[in-house]
């Protein structure tokens, strides 16, 4: 066998991370970096897979040698063409077996130093999660909590622009973390590549230094946090900020213009609600948006849905909740939260 292998811990060693999976598993999750160069397509894999479940192993085989052999020299024809004699590529596809084997193969036989990844995507897949597992407990949360609307995440921003260090989860996420929280035109990641981002995320972080971050539950729309940062998150000092009534509405209003611009949307995404208040009551809410009368129909919901709720669960979850350092927020100005930033560097 001409190519090598290697594990995970020898990454940062090599040129070039290839992934040979198809796009379809690319796109799912991969390693950070890495660049996909398919020796299957979407279509072949699925192709190649039912002949083996019903045909034969031999026939699969086969014909995917046939697919792969074609794919391979694809790539050593466009991208692989002008690279030198001293590219060190780390190939890898699902667990580390054929697919990665063919293209480490191929590589070596032309003269590069080419390994080949010990147990493949799988292996990164279960060091993550290992890693997840352990790596909250590591670092020193500060918790920002607070209603719906006070400007949580508008005091992350302002914290990581003036230095500190962040942990946005809905930013990786790509969700705002409500029924109403989804992001126009933005899809959520896959679970396993909002996984692999985090990690990334926590690995860069100090953990001698605070790390800020806002009080999430353990869903974020359809991504699920891990149960050590959740725990860490409950067990850390709280900050609670408190904004008034009318300057949450207004920040809202501003924040969630795309739906007040796409009154149908609106309603329809307030459908999941009906479970807690009701025909009537959505209704209600349906005619005032019908109406233009938003400021009215989110101070409904605020103090009607979101507040109870969120305090339930804070004052639930949250035990350092009563000692928390208070940070009243009076307007969500860029200038507001610079001097509530400074106050905070004192602390």
């Amino acid at each position: 066998m001409l190519f090598r292998t290697a594990n995970l811990s020898h990454l940062g060693d090599f040129d070039e991370v290839i992934d040979v999976r198809t796009p379809a598993e690319f796109a799912e999750d991969h390693i950070p970096g890495a660049v996909n160069c398919p020796v299957l397509s979407n279509e072949e894999r699925i192709t190649v897979g039912t002949l083996y479940k019903q045909v034969s192993p031999f026939e699969a085989r086969k014909v995917g040698a046939a697919l792969i052999s074609k794919n391979i020299a694809h790539h050593l024809e466009t991208r692989f063409h002008d690279y030198p004699k001293s590219w060190r590529p780390l190939v890898y596809c699902w667990r580390g077996g054929q697919r990665s084997g063919a293209m480490s193969i191929i590589l070596a036989q032309v003269g590069w130093a080419a390994h080949k990844l010990e147990g493949g995507y799988k292996a990164y897949r279960r060091d993550v999660l290992e890693k997840l597992e352990t790596l909250p407990q590591s670092l020193a949360f500060r918790v920002i909590c607070g209603p719906t609307g006070s400007g949580k995440s508008h005091l992350l921003n302002a914290l990581e622009k003036s230095g500190h260090q962040v942990l946005d989860l809905e930013m990786l996420a790509k969700h705002r973390g409500s029924v109403l929280g989804r992001l126009p035109e933005q899809a959520q990641p896959s679970q396993k590549w909002f996984d692999s981002a985090l990690l990334q995320t926590l690995q860069r972080l100090d953990p001698s230094r605070p790390v800020f971050v806002e009080a999430e539950s353990s869903k974020i729309g359809l991504i699920t946090l891990p149960p050590a940062l959740i725990s860490a998150m409950h067990a850390s000092p709280c900050l609670l900020v408190e904004t008034p009534l009318a300057t949450r509405i207004a920040g809202l209003l501003e924040d969630y213009r795309h739906y007040t611009e796409n009154p149908e949307i609106f309603i329809e995404h307030l459908k999941p609600l009906h479970r807690f208040h009701g025909s009537k009551q959505l209704e209600h809410w349906s005619s005032l948006i019908h109406a233009g009368d938003f400021t009215t129909m989110v101070g409904e919901l605020l103090t009607q849905h979101y507040d109870p709720s969120y305090f339930r669960a804070t004052t639930r979850h949250y035990p350092n909740l009563d000692k928390a350092q208070r940070v009243p927020l009076i307007d969500l100005s860029g200038d507001a939260l610079k001097e509530i930033v400074k106050g905070l560097q004192e602390h």
